[in-house]
């Protein structure tokens, strides 16, 4: 059973750092082409970034400069790096799992990130 548990969400203040993690089981994580999304309040779910089974990345412009995706294959963990936070970042940040051939899409129950003053 695929499961996903992301971890690092918290209050911070606006132009602080967060580090988002993803611990990802019940999966070969090497092949898993992997993202990070958000959902702010009233909002739809919106793309973060997204890191490939190769390491390419991609990432939303509004975010782009500031949050580094990054994976650690041995760990089975993918990580969401975000500097200078801004309120509009505040959102239910969720970690996503895909691999093409399987048709596997797994998503974790996400984790609170509130950027406020």
């Amino acid at each position: 059973q695929v499961q996903l548990v992301e971890s690092g969400g918290g209050l911070v203040q606006p132009g602080g750092s967060l580090r988002l993690s993803c611990a990802v089981s019940g999966v070969r994580f090497s092949i898993a082409n992997m993202g990070w999304y958000r959902r702010a309040p009233g909002k739809q779910r919106d793309l973060v970034a997204t890191i490939s089974r190769g390491g390419s990345t991609n990432y939303a412009n509004n975010v782009m400069d500031r949050f580094t995706i990054s994976r650690d294959n041995a760990k089975n963990t993918v990580y969401l790096q975000m500097n200078n936070l801004k309120p509009e970042d505040t959102a239910v940040y969720y970690c996503n799992a895909r691999v093409v051939l399987s048709g596997l899409n797994s998503w974790g129950p996400g984790t609170q990130v509130t950027v406020s003053s």
